[in-house]
């Protein structure tokens, strides 16, 4: 039997086709129950300061690459969104004198336009905000070469090797967005063998790094985070790093600053990763069969889902 369609886009899957009982018991979750869902291999840690929390995911940084030696490097895979810890993490590598120079980063995605990738001169580029706010203004003598900066391209082969060269990823970072995606880990479209069901979690986990079709809630959220609202401006494909990479990283960790993903969003999420609720309809909840999964709240920025008439 077929499952409900989306209320947002018929024609895609999403977290509006889950049951209704699923849903209304992820609006009820206090920040205090999110708490307590923390189970062996996923871990919710609540910030009560947007200093602290910020501080924290440049930490990883930090924290990764002093890992890093010839013989053994490693590196980290970054989002943009959030992005005010970027400007961290330089701070903390000038200021502590840290060699970068075996450390590797791996950007997660990149927009698609025109059928390349989009190029760094773009306003909207993400390889031009992760060198602009963060490893341009890292000292020359510490920040790691430029062939260890890892960003998607159209052609996807050299990204994809980047991960089978044996360096280790310590972590992998995330943001969440409306349709609960990291990267552009988006839901698909119902379509053909997906029509009345969405992919079962273990072949979604399989797709790798790839040129992706944009759901149309993503589409309206990077107008509204990125673009001022303007929703022509906003491509409608990307290029994505996949599950196959992310079940590489040793850590996946997730930033919610209430900035990107809204109240109800950051309840359904973690009630599902908690309680292994994988459905592909719901990206974000594959991590529930990732071994180390963490989730970081800023307290304030969960909100509430009352119902509030503006």
């Amino acid at each position: 039997m077929s499952r409900k369609p989306s209320s947002i886009a018929p024609h895609w899957w999403d977290y509006t086709t889950l049951e209704d009982d699923l849903l209304r018991d992820a609006a009820a979750l206090t920040p205090a129950r999110m708490l307590r869902l923390s189970r062996p291999g996923f871990k919710v840690v609540m910030y009560d300061t947007l200093e602290e929390f910020y501080l924290a995911e440049a930490l990883e940084y930090i924290t990764a690459w002093k890992q890093a030696t010839p013989d053994n490097p490693v590196g980290i895979c970054g989002p943009i969104g959030p992005t005010e810890q970027l400007p961290l993490v330089a701070r903390l590598v000038n200021d502590l004198g840290l060699d970068l120079k075996s450390g590797h980063f791996w950007g997660m995605d990149e927009w698609h336009l025109d059928g390349r990738e989009m190029l760094p001169t773009h306003p909207l580029s993400f390889e031009r905000a992760d060198r602009e706010l963060c490893f341009s203004r890292i000292r020359k003598d510490l920040v790691m070469p430029n062939e260890h900066l890892h960003f998607p391209k159209a052609d996807t082969a050299a990204y994809r090797d980047s991960w089978a060269t044996g360096v280790r990823c310590a972590v992998m970072q995330g943001g969440q967005g409306d349709v609960k995606h990291w990267a552009f880990n988006d839901p698909p479209r119902r379509a053909g063998k997906f029509k009345d069901h969405p992919p079962a979690p273990a072949e979604y986990r399989k797709l790798a790094t790839r040129i992706v079709d944009l759901h149309p809630l993503t589409i309206a959220q990077n107008a509204r985070t990125s673009g001022g609202g303007n929703v022509s401006m906003v491509p409608t494909r990307a290029i994505s790093v996949g599950p196959a990479e992310t079940w590489q990283a040793e850590k996946v960790s997730i930033w919610h600053a209430g900035c990107h993903d809204n109240p109800f969003g950051q309840r359904l999420t973690t009630l599902m990763i908690a309680k292994k609720l994988a459905d592909a309809a719901v990206p974000m909840s594959l991590l529930a069969d990732h071994p180390n999964v963490q989730f970081n709240f800023y307290r304030p920025g969960i909100g509430t889902c009352e119902v509030q008439m503006h």
